[in-house]
């Protein structure tokens, strides 16, 4: 329990320590006239109060990554709660943090534009591909995945979820901001947090010993799988995920004042990693070993580990309640990611989005894409996202870094971090099925070369070399 309650409290100050101090480098500027003043349009662009972007902001970034990754990070052990407390402090708040300040730097602009604004056009152009095809990964991801929770709570065919999903988003996605996302998520984002304190509660008085393993040396996976690089692979967001920086943008363009940053990006990455901690003591305490929690997983996925811990220990009701508040977390993400496509391909070719049918004519497209790739196959899909979300994750902090390197701040904020996550991504698709295939003791040395390559580049270039940038955007 000490444990536990502990890692908690490690979240909270490091809000309240770290996360002052990276917005203290940043050093953002109340009386900077943000995007959301100086470019209001009524459908992306809109001031709202900070409490509610904070709401916003969570159930934008969450999806199913802090449930499923913890869940499926649990079966190494303890050592994944350790990976979600240094990785929100250290890394996933660095990253969610700069993704939106540098957005509001730079007129509300999607990840891809920001990236381009301080790699080069290059960069640009690669992350307009990259983010494309993340998201689209994402939002099928976000839909298959609560279908399946729906099926299992009311019996409806999980393909006519999947339909009426769908129907969401494309509202979600073509609507002012403020119609569906502005008015509801702070109400659904108080039923998630009501309903993960009541789990708690529930597990404490249910007579399950809480942490029975501490022992964070051991890797416990039943399937023998190493735990670096795949425990950071597959434990993202409730440490540290690309997808965020690619939601960031959309209250970006919402904020009135520089000063609520820490609030609403940084502070939505603690409350996530609180989120994860949750589900992964769950993962780790209600089974009885990592073999029985594995092999529900294999059985149902980790939706069949949500659906029975929150039934078993809730009741029927509180347990219905504790499945709706995590299907709220992909349909809530899934919409925004569509939504967020939307504007990275309107930026890429100059659309204005105004008008509904300039908008229709950018969803349409990319609902009949996104319908196709829900065909296939969860598991091909969710492989692939993962790795594609973590690189994502790197290159936005090489990002942050290069923004601080060249002007003169300190930049090791997010180099380090940039760093080791870029190992993880190197060593992960040089020994992956979907990736190389190579030896493992060769993929964690190409994993080693490949993080000191992209350090060296980045010290001679960016640190030793012009440090001259224009502030024009910044």
């Amino acid at each position: 329990m000490v444990f536990f309650f502990g890692c908690i409290a490690l979240l909270i100050v490091g809000y309240v320590v770290y996360g002052t101090f990276v917005d203290r480098v940043f050093a953002p500027d109340e009386n900077r006239v943000t995007p959301a003043v100086a470019m209001r349009d009524g459908i992306d662009y809109m001031p709202m109060p900070k409490w509610k972007l904070i709401f916003i902001q969570v159930l934008d970034i969450a999806g199913i990554g802090p449930i499923f990754g913890p869940i499926l990070g649990a079966l190494y052990g303890p050592a994944a709660m350790v990976w979600i407390v240094i990785g929100c402090i250290f890394a996933g708040g660095v990253h969610d943090y700069f993704s939106g300040m540098l957005s509001v730097r730079n007129k509300g602009a999607s990840i891809p534009e920001v990236v381009g604004e301080y790699l080069g056009m290059s960069a640009r152009q690669v992350m307009r591909v990259f983010s494309f095809v993340l998201l689209m990964l994402v939002g099928v991801v976000f839909v298959l995945s609560p279908a399946k929770l729906l099926n299992g709570l009311t019996g409806i065919d999980t393909g006519l979820m999947v339909a009426a999903i769908f129907f969401y988003y494309f509202l979600a996605t073509i609507l002012p901001i403020d119609k569906i996302i502005g008015r509801i998520y702070p109400f659904l984002g108080a039923l998630l947090l009501s309903m993960t304190v009541a789990l708690v509660i529930a597990l404490l008085a249910s007579g399950h010993e809480l942490l029975p393993n501490l022992d964070i040396m051991t890797n416990t996976h039943p399937g023998d799988k190493p735990l670096w690089p795949l425990l950071f692979i597959t434990l993202s967001c409730g440490a540290i995920s690309g997808f965020h920086s690619t939601q960031s943008p959309l209250m970006a363009r919402c904020m009135t004042n520089e000063r609520e940053g820490r609030s609403v990006f940084y502070g939505a990455m603690i409350i996530e990693g609180i989120i994860g901690l949750v589900w992964c003591a769950l993962g780790l305490s209600f089974y009885n070993s990592p073999e029985a929690l594995s092999a529900v997983i294999a059985a149902g996925s980790p939706s069949a580990v949500v659906a029975e811990v929150s039934q078993s220990l809730l009741g029927s009701i509180g347990g219905g309640l504790a499945i709706a508040a995590v299907i709220i977390l992909p349909i809530t993400s899934g919409d925004t990611a569509f939504r967020s496509t939307r504007l990275i391909v309107a930026e890429t070719f100059k659309v204005n989005q105004e008008g509904v049918p300039k908008r229709l004519m950018i969803a349409i497209p990319l609902f009949v894409i996104g319908f196709m790739i829900s065909t296939q196959n969860f598991g091909t899909i969710w492989r692939y996202f993962g790795f594609a979300n973590q690189s994502l994750s790197s290159l936005v902090l090489w990002t942050a870094a290069v923004y601080l390197a060249q002007r003169g701040k300190l930049h090791w904020i997010a180099t380090v971090p940039a760093v080791f996550m870029t190992a993880v991504c190197v060593t992960f698709i040089c020994n992956a099925q979907i990736g190389f295939g190579l030896d493992y003791t060769v993929s964690v040395i190409a994993g080693i070369v490949g993080a000191i390559v992209a350090f060296t580049i980045f010290m001679v270039k960016f640190v030793f070399g012009d440090k001259s940038v224009a502030e024009t955007s910044a």
